[in-house]
C-alpha cells in the first residue's frame, strides 16, 4: 500500500477486558461504527498488550476476547465494512516491533508520559519488564505495519501517536534512501509540469530553509493533487520535502475523538474497577435497579426538600440521555421539590434501556454462535496478515534483510 493511499486507512485497538459498558460505547464504539463506513478500518484485539500488565495471570484472556468481540458486533461493527482481528494472530506485528527496537532510542520510551504514570498507579504489580517499557513501540508497530494514516485517540493518548510519528520519521531517514534517489526526485519534479514543478521547488526551499510549516502543507497538498505521476514518484516527492528519502513507513495522524461524556453511577468516570458501570448487555431490571440506587444531592434528605441538580450524579446522565425539555423539567422540579429523585431517574432508565435493547438482542445472537465469532476473527486475521506482510517486505528490503 502506498503512503499516499494510507490517509484513508484507520487503525485502532482495544485491550481485551471482557464485557464492555456504556463508557466504552460512548467513548469508542459509536465512533468506530461511524468510521467503518468512511474509511478502510482495521480494529484489533490487543491481547499482547494485555500481557504487559497481566503477564502473571493470563487465564482470562481468551474468554475476555470472545466477550469483547461479541459486544463490538452487538454495538454495530460490521465485518463486511471493517476488518476485525486478534493482534497475536498476526505475527508480523511482533517482527516489526523487533526491527523497530533496533533503531529506537531507549530515552524515547522512558519519556512516554504513561510509562511513569502507570507504574505509579499499578504499584501492586511488578512492571519492571521490557514488555512494559516497550509497549509504546509495540503500539507503533501495530499502526505502522498497516501504514495507517489515521489513529482515533482521545487527547490523553496523542503522545502515543507522536512517538509513532518519530519512529517512522527516524526509520525513513535511516533506511529510505534508495539508489539514485535525488535523480528520481528531479525526474518526478519534471513530470509535474513547469508551473507545478517551480511551485514545488519554491515551497520545498521555504520549508527546508526556514521551517515554514504552511509551505510544507501546501507542497504536500500539491503532490497529492498531481494526476500525471506515479504513486512511487509521489512518495519520493513527499520524502524529499522533509529531507528524507522515499517514505517506507508513513507518519500517522491522530484523529482526535471527543472525550466520553458517559459518567459512572457515582459521578466518577465509568469503570469496572470502580464498580460504577452499566454493561452493554445489562438486563432491563438490572438497569432499573442500578439507576434507582444512584446517590443524589445529599442535601435532599426528604421528598419535600429542594435539591440542586448540579451536584447530583443523575443530572450528568440527563446530559447524555434526555432532551432539553426533560432537562428543564428536572431543573425546575428538583429545585422546587416538585418532583422526587425517583421521578428524575425514570426518563434516564427508559432512555438507557431503549439504547441497549437492540444491542442486547444482537449480543444474544452472537453469544449463541461462537463459531461465527471464530470465523470473523479468523478471516480478519488472515486479511490483516496479508496487508502486514506487504509492509514487512518493504521494511526487510530497506534494512538489508531481503535475501534471495
Amino acid at each position: 500500500m502506498s503512503s499516499v493511499a494510507s490517509q484513508q486507512r484507520v487503525l485502532s485497538g482495544m485491550r481485551p477486558t471482557g464485557r464492555l459498558h456504556l463508557g466504552h460505547y460512548h467513548g469508542v464504539l459509536k465512533n468506530w461504527v461511524k468510521l467503518q463506513y468512511e474509511y478502510d478500518c482495521f480494529f484489533f484485539v490487543a491481547d499482547w498488550h494485555a500481557l504487559t500488565t497481566s503477564y502473571e495471570d493470563p487465564r482470562g484472556i481468551e474468554q475476555s476476547v470472545f466477550d469483547m468481540v461479541v459486544d463490538w458486533l452487538a454495538a454495530g461493527l460490521n465485518p463486511n465494512s471493517c476488518n476485525m482481528f486478534i493482534q497475536s494472530r498476526v505475527p508480523e506485528h511482533a517482527e516489526l516491533h523487533l526491527l523497530l527496537s533496533m533503531m529506537t532510542p531507549l530515552s524515547w520510551l522512558e519519556r512516554v508520559p504513561t510509562y511513569k504514570d502507570q507504574q505509579e498507579k499499578l504499584k501492586d504489580k511488578d512492571l519492571a519488564t521490557y514488555g512494559f517499557l516497550g509497549y509504546p513501540l509495540l503500539q507503533s508497530a501495530d499502526i505502522l505495519i498497516y501504514k495507517a494514516g489515521l489513529v482515533p485517540v482521545g487527547a490523553d493518548q496523542v503522545a502515543h501517536v507522536e512517538i509513532t510519528r518519530e519512529v517512522a520519521r527516524r526509520f525513513n531517514h535511516l533506511y529510505g534512501r534508495e539508489p539514485g534517489f535525488e535523480e528520481a526526485v528531479e525526474s518526478a519534479i519534471t513530470k509535474m509540469g513547469k508551473k507545478a514543478a517551480k511551485l514545488y521547488s519554491d515551497l520545498r526551499k521555504r520549508y527546508q530553509e526556514s521551517g515554514d510549516d504552511e509551505a510544507l502543507a501546501t507542497a504536500q497538498a500539491l503532490v497529492h493533487d498531481q494526476q500525471n505521476i506515479t504513486l512511487g514518484d509521489k512518495e519520493r516527492l513527499l520524502g524529499s520535502l522533509e529531507g528524507s528519502g522515499k517514505i517506507i513507513l508513513p507518519e500517522p495522524q491522530a484523529l482526535l475523538t471527543e472525550a466520553s461524556k458517559m459518567p459512572g453511577l457515582d459521578g466518577q468516570k465509568m469503570s469496572k474497577s470502580y464498580g460504577n458501570f452499566i454493561s452493554l448487555r445489562e438486563l432491563p431490571d438490572d438497569v432499573d435497579a442500578k439507576v434507582r440506587k444512584m446517590p443524589t444531592d445529599p442535601a435532599r434528605v426528604r421528598r419535600t426538600d429542594p435539591g440542586n441538580p448540579d451536584v447530583c450524579p443523575v443530572w450528568q446522565l440527563h446530559g447524555v440521555y434526555t432532551d432539553d425539555a426533560t432537562r428543564q423539567w428536572v431543573q425546575q422540579g428538583c429545585r422546587s421539590a416538585g418532583i422526587g429523585c425517583l421521578d428524575c431517574k425514570k426518563p434516564v432508565i427508559d432512555a438507557i434501556n431503549a439504547e441497549l435493547e437492540p444491542i442486547r438482542a444482537r449480543a444474544r445472537e452472537y453469544e449463541n454462535s461462537p463459531e461465527v465469532i471464530r470465523n470473523i476473527l479468523n478471516q480478519g486475521s488472515e486479511q490483516a496478515s496479508a496487508v502486514a506482510e506487504d509492509t514487512l517486505r518493504d521494511v526487510r528490503a530497506a534494512m538489508g534483510l531481503s535475501y534471495r
